[in-house]
């Protein structure tokens, strides 16, 4: 038994209670009133992106901790593999609100990458190992921010604002720094490590950044078409 799990058990149970008193937290507008279980769910998933550790603490983590960067198997930082066990807790959360709100075929994709994350997450935090690895792919969190915000300003109906063109611009060049170079980073750092991975666990990294860089890719596209070439 993983103390891990106690973590990710909590981080469920709170991102849970969260979701349930939003709608008194945060009223929709009446444009999203016929959708609001969405509402709750985006302001949840933004309320994880903007948890300090989940992103401004991790660029400062490979800063203080240089040596991460050549070993992000069996190093990482303190707090680190509790950060990751909250974000599993998180994506847990997210996975079942959408699996009982939302029609499956409007949801598998936002599915499949959960499912993926969770698994390579869960194997950091019950194995301790990975855990650097896991830190780095939390950098998309960053972004994640912006994302999330834009859906908000959508779901809002305010789309011809100030405030949404620059978030555009904002999450544009977030995306391609924090999503794009981060993923690629990663595709590398596991082919040059190949070797002092086992296989089974290159295996689950080389097939989880085979299905998110082309998502990543893909909802870029779709980003630069709604936002930008409409």
């Amino acid at each position: 038994f993983s103390p891990g799990l106690l973590v990710v058990a909590g981080s469920f149970a709170a991102f849970r209670l969260l979701n349930r008193g939003l709608e008194r937290l945060v009223p929709p507008p009446p444009s999203a009133r016929r959708n609001r279980w969405k509402w709750r769910n985006i302001w949840t998933s933004l309320a994880h992106s903007a948890l300090p550790d989940t992103h401004s603490l991790s660029p400062c983590r490979f800063y203080l901790h240089p040596e991460l960067s050549n070993d992000l198997v069996s190093k990482h930082p303190p707090g680190a593999h509790s950060l990751v066990a909250v974000s599993v807790g998180y994506f847990l959360e997210d996975f079942v609100d959408m699996l009982c709100n939302q029609k499956l075929h409007q949801s598998w994709e936002l599915l499949f990458h959960h499912s993926v994350v969770i698994i390579c997450f869960g194997i950091a935090v019950l194995l301790h190992q990975y855990v650097g690895f896991a830190l780095v792919a939390l950098l998309v969190e960053i972004n994640s921010i912006f994302l999330h915000l834009r859906q908000i300003l959508l779901m809002a109906n305010l789309v011809h604002t100030t405030c949404y063109r620059l978030n555009s611009l904002i999450n544009l060049g977030t995306y391609v720094v924090f999503r794009i170079a981060t993923l690629a980073w990663m595709s590398r750092w596991l082919f040059l490590n190949r070797h002092n991975v086992p296989p089974a666990a290159y295996a689950v990294g080389t097939v989880g950044m085979a299905i998110m860089t082309p998502m990543n890719i893909i909802l870029l596209y779709r980003l630069l078409r709604s936002d930008f070439f409409r």
